[in-house]
């Protein structure tokens, strides 16, 4: 996997911290407000290698955390949406990463959801290693959307006035704390 970089300040590798990394998601319900979720369950490293960069991750599905009624979040586990029997798993792999020196991050990848990979790009912003009390550690924070019916999330129910109860596209916020191995 090569890196296309406007500056590279990464040397050898960086693992994801589950905590407080998180994978968020917003989906408009009802056309009328944002339907929210995280996954806590994050894992990964981000890998340099001279000027070659690298980013894998995934996150356990079960580790879903919504604001709502439980029986809502074990509908997401269920076979219409997650499906955690079958794909314990959400993965990513880099396919390219250019890092800008003004600290503008665009990442290139696969995304697999329920089994099915698709090509993702987001964008955003990555902060420069730097010491810490505890190692030293750096930032990566993306953004991306996605159609869900690309992943095989096909769930709908019609509104009674018309329209769709939550839409297709799904808004997706990835904050990365990383440290150095």
């Amino acid at each position: 996997m090569t890196a296309d970089t406007t500056t590279q300040p990464f040397t050898g590798t960086f693992q994801i911290q589950p905590t407080p990394s998180t994978i968020a998601f917003a989906v408009r319900h009802s056309g009328v407000f944002w339907f929210r979720g995280v996954f806590s369950g994050v894992d990964g490293r981000l890998i340099a290698d001279g000027d070659a960069l690298a980013l894998e991750g995934s996150a356990r599905a079960e580790s879903i955390s919504v604001q709502e009624p439980a029986e809502l979040r074990a509908h997401l586990l269920a076979a219409d949406f997650f499906d955690v029997e079958q794909h314990p798993e959400l993965t990513f792999r880099s396919t390219a990463i250019r890092l800008a020196a003004t600290g503008d991050a665009k990442v290139d990848g696969e995304l697999t959801l329920r089994g099915i990979t698709r090509p993702v790009r987001a964008r955003g912003h990555w902060t420069p290693p730097r010491p810490a009390g505890f190692g030293d550690i750096a930032g990566l924070e993306l953004h991306t959307s996605i159609d869900r019916r690309d992943f095989g999330f096909a769930w709908q129910a019609p509104l009674p006035g018309g329209g769709d109860a939550i839409s297709w596209e799904v808004e997706v916020d990835i904050d990365l704390l990383l440290m150095r191995e």
